[in-house]
């Protein structure tokens, strides 16, 4: 073999499998360009967003890149306007005053006064097994995550605050198995069990803010919290116990170092001044059924008393130690969002997809096909613009059939808190951003809960609403 073709082969063999996903994204949007029986912008914004979910799913670049070029393309096909769309979505910048949020919480050593304090607390008696306390400390804290949701109405501040204490608290063991379950356990309870209480997720006050203004039955916070809560609050973090711990537990049970303890655990001003500001953010959050504002404000007031001059914890150099890439991400999915609903993509879709389901179909299968075609539309763009564009053809299709408006409601957010890929949700992107786990385990552990989700806890709830309604 001459030595030119043997250096090509070297080099392609030696070449990340994950560098397919752009011939064979190109290919696809190739195909759809000139095969697929659209309008030439219809076409071309398909062939946009299959190029990027295809760089999206295996990752052979930062997803932010990724974004960055769908932005570019979006713009230069189409328009400014529709290219930076995103970025003007409360939101984004939800994402972004988030990201200053968790910044402030770890730089403040608030994040390690709830590391240390858990340290401190742990049983000796558990020490000597890593096995016993992984479960102890995966258990735990995945519980804590979900009470966290029904104070903190973002997911993604949510991961921020919590992925410093959790990355900390992974040190206790010395097997990297076990690090990433203790890391990722109580980030997906934090996430996924957000799917039973209404303010714990976007796409829970998205669906629900669509269904009351299209003339539906205003759900209130304690008639979610009775129906989704107890299967899919609580037993989507039993779930997401479960499937980690299977999966990440330690393999040998010496591969634990007892944490140094300390004679007692004192909060300084910073971490106290931090922790008032934390409360002050929940308060607001906590009230919004009274005042109605948007999530990012209450943020927004944490973050503008840790950078207060005098009484704040930190300074500016924090924003610029602070990550704000995955806003990029952001702009990208609702630019793609957006470009799909101008071009009657979605709509069309979803509309298609529902023609499949007789009328006269029974409040189960209703519910099932409700969940399938939530899913099929979130495989093709973000999970809070599906709820934008299925929401109301869901609650005119509902309408039309005689079937209950809040459980058809409830099934779709169900659904679109149910993900595979990093590119699907802002946070799974998030998750990944913090350089802890890479996107095979990531996809891995999402995909195993989803399906546990989908198979088991689905159908449990369908025949609570079938019961009762």
């Amino acid at each position: 073999m001459p030595d030119g073709t043997r250096r090509v082969a070297v080099e392609l063999a030696d070449l990340d499998p994950a560098w397919l996903s752009v011939p064979a994204g190109l290919l696809a949007a190739g195909g759809i360009l000139r095969f697929a029986p659209l309008a030439d912008d219809a076409s071309l914004m398909l062939a946009i967003t299959v190029f990027c979910v295809a760089l999206w799913i295996r990752s052979p670049v930062e997803p932010w890149f990724t974004a960055l070029v769908c932005i570019g393309l979006v713009g230069v096909a189409f328009s400014t306007e529709l290219a930076l769309t995103g970025f003007r979505s409360p939101a984004t910048w939800l994402v972004a005053v988030g990201i200053l949020v968790g910044e402030a919480a770890r730089q403040s050593g608030l994040a390690e006064l709830v590391e240390a304090f858990t340290r401190d607390r742990m049983p000796d008696r558990i020490l000597t097994d890593a096995v016993v306390a992984f479960r102890y400390l995966l258990v735990y804290f995945c519980f804590a995550s979900l009470a966290l949701a029904v104070l903190i109405p973002s997911a993604l501040v949510r991961v921020l605050i919590l992925g410093p204490i959790l990355l900390s608290l992974g040190d206790v063991f010395t097997e990297r198995r076990a690090k990433v379950g203790i890391f990722l356990g109580p980030l997906f309870a934090t996430f996924y069990g957000s799917s039973g209480v209404l303010t714990g997720s976007l796409a829970n006050i998205i669906v629900t803010g669509l269904v009351e203004s299209s003339g539906g039955p205003a759900i209130s916070w304690t008639e979610w919290l009775r129906w989704l809560g107890p299967v899919m609050g609580v037993g989507r973090v039993l779930l997401v116990v479960g499937v980690t711990y299977l999966l990440y537990r330690p393999r040998d049970r010496d591969a634990v170092v007892a944490p140094e303890r300390t004679e007692s655990v004192t909060a300084s001003a910073d971490e106290m001044r931090m922790l008032g500001f934390l409360l002050v953010g929940v308060a607001i959050w906590a009230t919004d059924f009274l005042h109605g504002l948007h999530p990012l404000f209450g943020a927004l007031a944490v973050v503008l008393l840790a950078f207060a001059p005098r009484i704040g914890v930190v300074d500016a150099d924090a924003v610029a130690e602070a990550d704000f890439s995955i806003l990029f991400f952001f702009g990208a999915i609702f630019a793609i969002a957006e470009g799909l609903r101008r071009i009657g993509f979605t709509d069309l879709a979803a509309r298609e997809l529902l023609s499949y389901l007789p009328s006269d179909a029974s409040l189960p299968v209703i519910l099932g096909f409700v969940v399938v075609v939530s899913q099929l539309l979130a495989l093709v763009m973000e999970g809070l613009a599906v709820a934008s564009v299925l929401t109301p053809v869901l609650m005119s299709f509902a309408a039309s059939a005689g079937v209950p408006l809040v459980p058809v409601a409830m099934m779709e957010a169900v659904a679109l808190n149910t993900y595979f890929f990093p590119y699907q949700s802002a946070v799974l992107v998030a998750i990944l951003g913090m350089g802890v786990v890479d996107g095979v385990e990531l996809v891995r552990t999402s995909s195993a809960i989803a399906l546990g989700t989908l198979l088991l806890l689905v159908p449990i709830q369908i025949g609570v609403f079938v019961l009762f309604f």
